[in-house]
Protein backbone atom coordinates (compact mmCIF):
# COMPACT_ATOMS: atom_id res chain seq x y z
CA UNK A 1 0.00 0.00 0.00
CA UNK A 2 2.94 2.48 0.96
CA UNK A 3 4.03 1.91 -2.92
CA UNK A 4 0.54 2.73 -4.35
CA UNK A 5 0.78 5.77 -1.89
CA UNK A 6 4.07 7.13 -3.53
CA UNK A 7 3.25 5.83 -7.09
CA UNK A 8 0.31 8.44 -6.88
CA UNK A 9 2.18 11.30 -5.74
CA UNK A 10 4.87 10.76 -8.22
CA UNK A 11 2.41 10.84 -10.84
CA UNK A 12 0.36 13.82 -9.64
CA UNK A 13 3.74 15.66 -9.16
CA UNK A 14 4.61 15.20 -12.90
CA UNK A 15 1.42 17.71 -13.27
CA UNK A 16 3.80 20.49 -12.77
CA UNK A 17 5.67 20.03 -16.29
CA UNK A 18 2.33 20.76 -17.49
CA UNK A 19 3.69 24.56 -16.69
CA UNK A 20 6.32 23.51 -19.19
CA UNK A 21 3.56 23.43 -22.26
CA UNK A 22 2.56 26.93 -21.02
CA UNK A 23 5.89 28.39 -21.29
CA UNK A 24 5.79 27.11 -24.99
CA UNK A 25 3.21 29.16 -25.94
CA UNK A 26 4.28 32.05 -23.27
CA UNK A 27 4.91 34.74 -26.00
CA UNK A 28 2.09 34.44 -27.48
CA UNK A 29 0.31 35.27 -24.15
CA UNK A 30 -0.27 39.08 -23.74
CA UNK A 31 -0.71 40.46 -20.01
CA UNK A 32 -3.77 40.68 -20.08
CA UNK A 33 -4.08 36.53 -20.57
CA UNK A 34 -2.07 36.08 -17.89
CA UNK A 35 -4.18 38.23 -15.55
CA UNK A 36 -6.60 35.45 -16.75
CA UNK A 37 -5.11 32.96 -15.64
CA UNK A 38 -4.03 34.40 -12.42
CA UNK A 39 -7.94 34.91 -11.71
CA UNK A 40 -8.33 31.57 -12.55
CA UNK A 41 -5.77 30.84 -9.73
CA UNK A 42 -7.89 33.08 -6.69
CA UNK A 43 -10.76 31.09 -8.03
CA UNK A 44 -9.18 27.56 -7.18
CA UNK A 45 -7.69 28.65 -3.69
CA UNK A 46 -11.64 30.25 -2.78
CA UNK A 47 -12.93 27.19 -3.40
CA UNK A 48 -10.64 24.73 -2.03
CA UNK A 49 -10.64 26.59 1.03
CA UNK A 50 -14.60 27.36 1.33
CA UNK A 51 -15.83 24.03 -0.72
CA UNK A 52 -13.70 21.55 0.22
CA UNK A 53 -11.33 22.37 3.21
CA UNK A 54 -13.69 23.79 5.74
CA UNK A 55 -16.33 21.80 5.06
CA UNK A 56 -13.78 18.79 5.48
CA UNK A 57 -12.37 20.40 8.56
CA UNK A 58 -16.12 20.80 10.44
CA UNK A 59 -16.89 17.55 9.88
CA UNK A 60 -13.85 16.75 11.83
CA UNK A 61 -13.48 19.65 14.64
CA UNK A 62 -15.87 22.35 16.47
CA UNK A 63 -16.21 25.46 14.54
CA UNK A 64 -14.67 27.57 16.97
CA UNK A 65 -11.66 25.53 16.76
CA UNK A 66 -11.93 25.11 13.35
CA UNK A 67 -12.08 28.92 12.77
CA UNK A 68 -9.67 30.04 15.37
CA UNK A 69 -6.89 27.99 12.98
CA UNK A 70 -8.35 29.43 9.87
CA UNK A 71 -7.36 33.07 11.82
CA UNK A 72 -4.33 32.01 13.08
CA UNK A 73 -3.48 30.82 9.67
CA UNK A 74 -4.63 34.28 8.10
CA UNK A 75 -2.12 36.27 10.52
CA UNK A 76 0.80 33.92 9.67
CA UNK A 77 0.67 34.65 5.85
CA UNK A 78 0.01 38.38 6.53
CA UNK A 79 3.75 38.18 8.55
CA UNK A 80 5.02 36.01 6.62
CA UNK A 81 4.56 37.98 3.41
CA UNK A 82 5.59 40.86 5.27
CA UNK A 83 9.26 39.37 5.82
CA UNK A 84 9.16 38.23 1.77
CA UNK A 85 8.63 42.00 0.57
CA UNK A 86 11.45 43.75 3.41
CA UNK A 87 13.98 40.46 2.16
CA UNK A 88 13.57 41.41 -1.29
CA UNK A 89 12.06 44.95 -2.14
CA UNK A 90 14.29 47.96 -1.42
CA UNK A 91 12.63 51.21 -2.01
CA UNK A 92 11.23 51.30 -4.96
CA UNK A 93 13.39 48.55 -6.58
CA UNK A 94 11.15 45.43 -6.26
CA UNK A 95 11.66 42.96 -9.07
CA UNK A 96 9.85 40.55 -7.75
CA UNK A 97 6.64 41.14 -6.07
CA UNK A 98 6.15 39.37 -2.33
CA UNK A 99 2.91 37.45 -3.36
CA UNK A 100 4.84 35.69 -5.50
CA UNK A 101 7.16 34.15 -3.27
CA UNK A 102 3.91 33.81 -0.72
CA UNK A 103 2.44 32.08 -3.77
CA UNK A 104 5.08 29.34 -3.72
CA UNK A 105 4.42 28.81 0.17
CA UNK A 106 0.96 28.30 0.05
CA UNK A 107 1.39 25.91 -2.94
CA UNK A 108 3.94 23.99 -1.26
CA UNK A 109 1.46 23.59 1.68
CA UNK A 110 -1.04 22.29 -0.70
CA UNK A 111 0.79 19.67 -2.20
CA UNK A 112 1.91 18.78 1.15
CA UNK A 113 -1.42 18.16 2.40
CA UNK A 114 -2.71 16.36 -1.00
CA UNK A 115 0.26 13.91 -0.62
CA UNK A 116 -1.33 13.66 3.45
CA UNK A 117 -5.06 13.22 1.80
CA UNK A 118 -3.70 10.93 -0.51
CA UNK A 119 -1.94 8.47 2.18
CA UNK A 120 -4.49 8.55 5.11
CA UNK A 121 -7.15 7.58 1.58
CA UNK A 122 -4.80 4.52 0.89
CA UNK A 123 -4.05 3.67 4.53
CA UNK A 124 -8.21 3.66 4.98
CA UNK A 125 -8.79 1.43 1.64
CA UNK A 126 -7.28 1.32 -1.85
CA UNK A 127 -10.49 2.22 -3.39
CA UNK A 128 -10.61 5.71 -1.55
CA UNK A 129 -6.91 6.27 -2.02
CA UNK A 130 -7.79 5.57 -6.20
CA UNK A 131 -10.53 7.98 -5.45
CA UNK A 132 -8.83 10.74 -3.64
CA UNK A 133 -5.98 10.77 -6.32
CA UNK A 134 -8.16 11.13 -9.55
CA UNK A 135 -9.56 13.87 -7.42
CA UNK A 136 -6.45 15.71 -6.92
CA UNK A 137 -5.10 14.86 -10.41
CA UNK A 138 -8.14 16.74 -12.03
CA UNK A 139 -7.85 19.51 -9.65
CA UNK A 140 -3.61 19.57 -9.92
CA UNK A 141 -3.86 20.67 -13.26
CA UNK A 142 -5.52 23.97 -13.68
CA UNK A 143 -4.03 24.89 -10.57
CA UNK A 144 -0.70 24.05 -11.52
CA UNK A 145 -1.10 26.48 -14.47
CA UNK A 146 -2.55 28.76 -12.54
CA UNK A 147 0.45 28.80 -9.90
CA UNK A 148 2.53 29.48 -12.67
CA UNK A 149 0.54 31.88 -14.43
CA UNK A 150 0.98 33.68 -10.79
CA UNK A 151 4.80 33.63 -10.37
CA UNK A 152 5.21 34.43 -14.13
CA UNK A 153 3.15 37.95 -13.56
CA UNK A 154 4.65 38.64 -10.23
CA UNK A 155 7.70 39.15 -11.79
CA UNK A 156 9.83 35.97 -11.94
CA UNK A 157 12.20 34.37 -15.39
CA UNK A 158 9.89 31.86 -16.67
CA UNK A 159 12.92 28.84 -16.04
CA UNK A 160 12.81 29.94 -12.38
CA UNK A 161 9.69 30.02 -12.34
CA UNK A 162 9.13 26.78 -13.83
CA UNK A 163 11.65 25.03 -11.00
CA UNK A 164 10.05 26.55 -8.17
CA UNK A 165 6.66 25.00 -9.26
CA UNK A 166 8.44 21.73 -9.41
CA UNK A 167 10.26 21.97 -6.36
CA UNK A 168 6.75 23.32 -4.41
CA UNK A 169 4.99 19.90 -6.03
CA UNK A 170 8.13 17.74 -4.53
CA UNK A 171 6.33 18.16 -1.00
CA UNK A 172 3.52 16.13 -1.87
CA UNK A 173 5.70 13.55 -0.73
CA UNK A 174 6.59 14.62 2.08
CA UNK A 175 2.81 15.31 2.71
CA UNK A 176 2.68 11.75 2.28
CA UNK A 177 5.28 10.65 3.88
CA UNK A 178 4.05 12.61 7.43
CA UNK A 179 0.65 10.87 7.33
CA UNK A 180 1.69 7.49 6.77
CA UNK A 181 3.95 8.24 9.78
CA UNK A 182 1.38 10.13 12.17
CA UNK A 183 -1.67 7.41 10.96
CA UNK A 184 0.12 5.43 13.69
CA UNK A 185 1.04 7.45 16.18
CA UNK A 186 -0.65 8.63 19.25
CA UNK A 187 -0.36 12.23 17.80
CA UNK A 188 -2.75 11.55 14.50
CA UNK A 189 -5.32 14.63 15.51
CA UNK A 190 -2.87 17.04 14.46
CA UNK A 191 -3.79 15.88 10.91
CA UNK A 192 -6.87 17.57 11.75
CA UNK A 193 -5.36 20.90 12.22
CA UNK A 194 -3.26 21.35 8.76
CA UNK A 195 -6.86 21.87 6.63
CA UNK A 196 -8.16 24.46 8.24
CA UNK A 197 -4.61 25.91 8.46
CA UNK A 198 -4.19 25.80 4.01
CA UNK A 199 -7.80 27.09 4.25
CA UNK A 200 -6.66 29.62 5.61
CA UNK A 201 -3.99 30.75 3.23
CA UNK A 202 -5.34 29.84 0.18
CA UNK A 203 -8.03 32.95 1.77
CA UNK A 204 -5.32 35.34 2.66
CA UNK A 205 -3.89 35.01 -0.85
CA UNK A 206 -6.35 35.50 -2.60
CA UNK A 207 -7.92 38.08 -1.15
CA UNK A 208 -4.60 40.08 -0.59
CA UNK A 209 -2.77 39.35 -3.14
CA UNK A 210 -4.71 38.46 -6.45
CA UNK A 211 -8.26 39.71 -6.17
CA UNK A 212 -6.23 43.48 -5.76
CA UNK A 213 -4.31 42.70 -9.12
CA UNK A 214 -7.63 41.55 -11.10
CA UNK A 215 -9.60 45.08 -9.63
CA UNK A 216 -7.06 46.87 -11.67
CA UNK A 217 -8.36 45.83 -14.59
CA UNK A 218 -10.22 48.95 -16.63
CA UNK A 219 -12.99 48.10 -19.47
CA UNK A 220 -16.25 46.38 -18.29
CA UNK A 221 -15.55 43.94 -21.05
CA UNK A 222 -12.24 42.79 -19.47
CA UNK A 223 -13.55 43.19 -15.91
CA UNK A 224 -16.34 40.29 -16.65
CA UNK A 225 -13.66 37.76 -18.40
CA UNK A 226 -11.91 38.48 -15.41
CA UNK A 227 -15.10 37.22 -12.97
CA UNK A 228 -16.04 34.96 -15.32
CA UNK A 229 -12.09 33.16 -15.14
CA UNK A 230 -12.89 33.76 -11.03
CA UNK A 231 -16.00 31.57 -11.06
CA UNK A 232 -14.13 28.81 -13.34
CA UNK A 233 -11.71 28.62 -10.81
CA UNK A 234 -14.10 27.81 -8.05
CA UNK A 235 -16.53 25.66 -10.25
CA UNK A 236 -13.04 23.18 -11.60
CA UNK A 237 -13.04 22.40 -7.56
CA UNK A 238 -15.86 21.25 -7.34
CA UNK A 239 -15.69 19.07 -10.65
CA UNK A 240 -14.66 16.07 -8.86
CA UNK A 241 -17.97 15.96 -6.98
CA UNK A 242 -19.72 15.42 -10.59
CA UNK A 243 -17.76 12.22 -11.36
CA UNK A 244 -17.98 11.03 -7.77
CA UNK A 245 -14.49 11.49 -6.45
CA UNK A 246 -14.74 13.68 -3.91
CA UNK A 247 -12.91 12.93 -0.67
Amino acid sequence: MIFAIFLAVFIISLASFIGALFLVFKSKIKQDGLLLLVALSAGALLGGAFLELLPETLELIGPKTAFLIVLVAFFFFFILEKIFHWRHCHKANCQVHSFGYLNLVGDGLHNFLDGLLIAVAFLTNWQLGLSVSLAVLLHEIPQEIGDLAVLLYSGFKAKKALLFNFLTALTAFFGALFGILLSYSVYNFLLYLVLPFSAGGFIYIALSDLLPEIRKTQTLSYFLKTSLFLLLGCLLITLPHFFGLNH
